[in-house]
């Protein structure tokens, strides 16, 4: 365990500034970023939940930097438990399959693998599935679409969510899925 990440993740006040703090530090030392994921996925809640923040701001910056752990990332998808994780993790899918489906980063090129891309796919259909906050729906729709560009079958499933949920869901969920079902329908046409 780095004891000085750590004491920069056990802020008390959760001001935007003490967020970014540890995502600032490891961005000045990538080396550290595995001890960030570690922490992202570690028992203790609390730190866990500021990790996760972290790595979201560092994604923002520089999303190569989570490349290397994406094992580590997919196979968390499943066990997250917080709204905020959850938020998070659907952040990150959708920077993950935009970077590689519409920016088509080279980087990404050989380490997004088709087991990567399951287990994605079956997380954010969950996500959808369960009824989870908006933020993490919208996401993980993005997701999806992009996902779909691939694997055909996403598409239709994705389709039938929507259409299914839209009558019940807010606003935010209900622009989104329009926004997704207009551009499955271009890609149709």
């Amino acid at each position: 365990m780095n004891q000085v990440l750590y004491d920069k993740l056990n802020y008390k006040k959760a001001y935007r500034d003490h967020r970014r703090a540890p995502a600032l530090w490891v961005l000045d030392h990538p080396e550290y970023m595995k001890d960030l994921i570690g922490f992202c996925f570690d028992g203790d809640k609390e730190i866990s939940t500021k990790a996760i923040w972290s790595l979201e701001f560092v994604c923002r910056e520089r999303l190569s930097e989570l490349y290397p752990f994406l094992n580590e990332l997919v196979n968390y998808l499943p066990k997250a438990q917080n709204d905020g994780q959850k938020r998070t993790l659907s952040y990150l899918c959708e920077l993950l399959c935009v970077a590689h489906y519409k920016k088509k980063d080279d980087k990404l090129e050989g380490v997004f693998t088709q087991v990567h891309k399951e287990k994605m796919t079956e997380a954010c259909f969950d996500w959808l599935i369960n009824q989870e906050k908006v933020a993490c729906e919208v996401r993980a729709m993005t997701a999806l679409y992009y996902l779909g560009e691939e694997f055909d079958w996403i598409h239709t499933e994705l389709a039938q969510i929507l259409k299914r949920k839209m009558h019940s869901a807010s606003a935010g969920y209900k622009s989104r899925a329009r926004h997704m079902l207009e551009l499955m329908e271009k890609l149709r046409s």
